[in-house]
């Protein structure tokens, strides 16, 4: 009787010898074959999901979901073939045919990983309505409430996929492990070319040479959720959001739960508009809406008659004409903060960045999405690259319709500044298209510059013994040139424009986050739709945009729930928070208290003039009950896709 060890090996030695194979050839092979599956994935998932979620979308979509999504594909083939190279690698200086005996187990287990992920992402998009995220280890514990809502055909079927994917992945992925070391004489050289291509798997990795590394958000392109959830990787947004889970709701724990409701509630953020005088001649003006990279109030003497006048005289004179706030502050120190904090009038966070969790950041309210309900066209421009902390992601979600950033724009302009197309190029773009509109649907562009950001390198020389001024000169010159344009056009009669920057820089040279001149900032209206000329001398943040400008336009904000309208009358306690990375200060009437964000019994920061206790009660009740209502937002989010069944 014939042994199933016998029969085996009687199998192997019919089987046809596999030649050994070049280490160049393994893991070209081995990336490509991961890409490959990627890609291939993309169209059966669309294939897969009911055509209610469609929403519009076609197969002739197709081409863009799979550019957009390629290089996502890539950085995540890149993850995984990186151990094949290391081994490939080690084994040229140690050529141990056991070495390579792992090589095979780990390549199938990236088969199984792969295939639970792809089936699994498609399975459950028709239920979440979002791509599979760390959203999925909540019901490992317990996951019958995850099927309860599915019939047993369904499972069936999904079991079936798997079994399917599994096999292809295998087959595809799982490759010769037969591998002739170089030889003694060679392995230096091959050695050296071996750490060449790595550099290039790290360059896929990380998403290309740009300022931003990959991201979930980077692949949003469309104003269709579906063309963008169809490209993006679902094992890249498996990984990524697991490693950025975070328990918001146990963050800045300063009080109880009612103390600290009746701390924020003496702040007084009341989300209606009464009584509001009227600043506009219309309703309904087109709203300009222009970022200011770094263009704190240090540069703008209409705001800070410390400033120097000659820095910045084009936003002086609009801020004469039109109506300048002039007690305004930043929210927070950096762009991806500033720009959320804007546009959504949400707080800002010490330790995270809301923008980077695209889901998350779909939740909040924004000035494009409730302009659009308004009838209003949205787009945003900018020339550097949108990748970058997920901005792209974040604007689509939220209701811009178009996106522009430094790919749109000529090869030959693309490096115009360090950090992408230069403003005046930007600038000109922008007033060609604004030329061009129709001016009988109101329309909303943001636009964030991006040349008055360190290394300070403009095409410019006015203030050349000074880099950082000159550079806010350039600014200034190119908004300057881009309102001389507008002004002479027929689309000045009715357009309101916001002029404000993302946050402020330390200038002159040791100014500190502690110090509330690093965070003053120029907020400006202007433009043909502005009645007069009017200073409002009230203390505010960055945040309060939205609601100001929202209900000059007549149009709700109530959902807007940590920005105020500073003209209405609601508004009856004036006051300002600005966080950073170590912590927050409160500013208000009776002065300014700051509290460090690292140890919640440490000492105040700073006081001035006079230590308060209700100054440090309120910055931090602002602070925890930021965090509440992240952590009410993100259980909201996973309620929905438990419950969407």
């Amino acid at each position: 009787m014939v042994t199933m060890k016998a029969l085996w090996q009687k199998i192997a030695r019919r089987r046809p010898h596999t030649a050994p194979v070049s280490a160049w050839r393994l893991l070209v092979a081995q990336y490509a074959a991961y890409v490959g599956l990627f890609v291939l994935a993309k169209p059966l998932f669309m294939l897969t999901q009911p055509g209610a979620l469609w929403q519009g979308a076609g197969w002739s979509d197709m081409p863009e979901v799979l550019l957009h999504g390629l290089v996502q594909d890539l950085a995540t083939a890149g993850y995984l073939t990186a151990p094949v190279w290391l081994l490939l690698l080690v084994h040229t200086w140690w050529p141990r045919p056991a070495l390579l005996r792992v090589a095979r187990p780990y390549v199938a287990l990236t088969a199984v990983v792969m295939a639970l992920t792809l089936v699994g992402d498609a399975a459950l998009y028709p239920f979440w309505t979002i791509k599979l995220d760390a959203t999925i280890w909540n019901y490992l514990d317990a996951p019958g409430g995850a099927l309860s809502s599915v019939t047993p055909l369904y499972i069936i079927g999904v079991c079936v996929a798997f079994a399917l994917t599994l096999a292809a992945v295998y087959a595809v992925a799982v490759l010769p492990w037969r591998h002739q070391p170089a030889a003694p004489q060679h392995r230096v050289r091959h050695t050296a070319l071996w750490l060449v291509a790595g550099g290039v798997l790290f360059v896929a990795i990380r998403g290309g040479v740009g300022k931003g590394t990959a991201n979930v958000g980077m692949v949003y392109y469309s104003a269709n959720p579906f063309l963008n959830h169809a490209a993006v990787n679902p094992l890249f947004s498996l990984v990524s959001t697991t490693s950025k889970t975070d328990d918001y709701g146990k963050k800045a724990r300063y009080f109880d739960h009612d103390t600290c409701r009746r701390y924020f509630d003496a702040l007084g953020y009341d989300t209606r508009s009464l009584h509001t005088p009227q600043l506009l001649r219309t309703q309904r003006p087109h709203v300009l809406l222009i970022l200011m990279e770094g263009c704190g109030g240090t540069f703008v003497h209409a705001v800070d008659p410390l400033s120097d006048p000659t820095i910045t005289p084009r936003l002086n004179r609009l801020a004469a004409e039109g109506v300048v706030f002039t007690q305004c502050y930043a929210n927070s120190f950096r762009t991806d903060r500033g720009t959320l904090s804007t546009l959504s009038g949400y707080p800002a966070f010490p330790d995270l960045s809301v923008m980077k969790n695209a889901a998350l950041a779909s939740t909040l309210p924004s000035i494009a999405r409730t302009l659009r309900g308004a009838g209003y066209s949205t787009d945003f421009l900018y020339g550097g690259d949108l990748t970058f902390t997920n901005m792209r992601g974040y604007l689509v979600a939220t209701g811009y319709e178009r996106t522009t950033d430094e790919q749109d724009f000529p090869a030959s302009v693309r490096r115009s500044h360090d950090w992408g197309v230069t403003d005046a190029i930007t600038c000109d773009t922008l007033c060609q298209r604004l030329l061009a509109r129709r001016t009988d649907k109101p329309w909303h562009t943001a636009f964030l510059t991006l040349a008055s950001h360190e290394p300070w390198q403009v095409p410019y020389d006015r203030l050349a013994g000074n880099k950082v001024a000159n550079s806010m000169a350039y600014l200034d010159d190119c908004i300057g040139r881009l309102t001389d344009r507008l002004r002479q056009s027929p689309l000045w009669a009715n357009l309101l424009i916001v002029l404000l920057p993302d946050h402020g820089i330390g200038y002159p040279e040791g100014l500190t986050d502690l110090d509330p001149r690093r965070a003053h900032i120029p907020l400006i209206l202007c433009g043909g739709a502005v009645r007069e000329h009017r200073t409002v001398d009230v203390l505010c943040n960055q945040s309060d945009l939205a609601a100001t400008l929202l209900g000059q336009l007549g149009l709700a904000h109530d959902d807007f729930r940590f920005s105020r309208d500073v003209l209405s009358a609601t508004y009856r306690h004036p006051s300002a928070v600005h966080v950073w990375s170590e912590g927050l200060w409160h500013l208000d009437a009776s002065g300014l208290s700051a509290v460090s964000t690292q140890q919640a019994d440490a000492a105040p920061l700073r006081e001035e003039p006079q230590p308060s206790e209700a100054r440090r009660r309120a910055a931090k009740a602002y602070l925890q009950t930021a965090y509440d209502d992240l952590a009410a937002r993100d259980a909201a989010l996973h309620n929905r896709q438990a419950g969407a069944h």
